[in-house]
């Protein structure tokens, strides 16, 4: 059964006439890594802050195990935090600062030694203890901080963005053991992210936001595969946009008609729609299958002709223009073969195919 840790309650802070958070209300599970996801300016950290106390609700309440937070200060939460910018003392080496929250703990000089010999171990950087903050690269930075926050055994840790300021290949590095991390410790991660990819990769969910609202809750691939909402499917992810309106609609399977694209059943859709109700139908670029002679038989094609393309390494990206549409459809490729330079001939017919369950039909308001 699942056990929240952290609760939300219909929590908002304004500063001035600024709505920074709208109404949140939403749990966190206990061992969860759970990311909020949005825009700069969305109202993610601020979220944070609140929880880890460094911002007051204008209005509701957080609380964690059951209780209220508002009259907690900060150093008495049971969370600790991981900034952006690492926050490494310079004048300490990595002992002294991994040590520096523990100094009213009540340990003894050797059992605070064996808990940072302890998280070196956790963090992959035994024997790094003598050294300062400037023989240490940004990824073992990025561990130290991680380290300092740990060592208090907190039953949340919060993250700002811990891993913004390190280069792609590092980061990618960094994500895969920071999930492993989590795994192996089963404490609670909550985690502030404007990187779509960084959190379908780290996160059990996702709350994504929006101009101060929680948008949509719910796993990496459901946010993906099967969004509720046209901003959720644009923000995470490419995908193509067409109108359409609603045939009929049943648990299992949405029929649409669309000008461009005919009329289509969408399966597996998850709503419900009314009929004639205008909908979108959202397509992702690596759902559509190009190929160049016209399809027989085929319920639902789009005729275009191909357009620029883009060599991005393990994909390519090619734009497709369809007449009386402004804007090219995308589509993705693995480039499986070293070449794909068939497919990227400008001006030759092609024909654009799909399967019914790679179409998303999300209502149009």
């Amino acid at each position: 059964m699942d056990e929240s840790i952290i609760s939300f309650s219909q929590v908002s802070k304004r500063f001035g006439t600024v709505t920074a958070v709208n109404q949140a209300s939403f749990d966190i599970q206990r061992g969860e890594f759970f990311s909020l996801l949005g825009p700069s300016g969305c109202g993610k950290t601020t979220l944070l802050r609140i929880v880890a106390g460094f911002e007051t609700p204008t209005e509701g309440e957080v609380f964690i195990d059951d209780q209220p937070m508002s009259a907690i200060p900060p150093n008495r939460r049971p969370v600790n935090m991981v900034f952006q910018n690492y926050a490494i003392f310079p004048h300490l080496d990595v002992r002294a600062n991994i040590a520096f929250g523990m100094r009213k703990s009540g340990l003894s000089k050797s059992d605070l030694n064996e808990r940072i010999d302890e998280v070196l171990e956790l963090i992959k950087l035994p024997g790094y203890g003598s050294r300062g903050s400037d023989e240490l690269s940004g990824g073992q930075r990025q561990r130290v901080a991680l380290a300092r926050a740990l060592i208090k055994q907190p039953k949340v840790l919060l993250l700002d963005e811990p891993l913004g300021a390190l280069d792609k290949k590092l980061r990618e590095q960094m994500q895969i053991e920071l999930r492993q991390l989590q795994q192996q410790l089963g404490i609670t991660f909550l985690f502030v992210t404007h990187d779509q990819e960084e959190a379908l990769t780290l996160s059990d969910r996702i709350a994504v936001m929006s101009d101060g609202e929680v948008i949509e809750i719910a796993t990496p691939a459901e946010l993906y595969e099967s969004p509720r909402t046209r901003f959720v499917a644009d923000f995470i992810g490419s995908i193509n946009f067409f109108e359409g309106e609603v045939v009929d609609s049943e648990a299992r399977n949405t029929t649409v008609a669309s000008e461009l694209l005919g009329t289509i059943v969408a399966s597996e859709t998850g709503q419900e729609f009314s009929s004639g109700t205008p909908v979108w139908i959202a397509i992702r670029p690596e759902k559509l299958q190009p190929q160049f002679e016209s399809p027989e038989n085929q319920a639902g094609y789009l005729e275009g002709r191909m357009g620029p393309s883009a060599y991005l390494g393990d994909r390519s990206h090619f734009y497709v223009h369809i007449d009386h549409r402004d804007e090219p459809v995308l589509v993705a490729l693995q480039n499986l073969e070293r070449s794909l330079d068939s497919l990227s001939r400008p001006n030759q017919p092609v024909w654009l195919t799909w399967s019914s369950d790679a179409v998303v039909v999300l209502p149009r308001n």
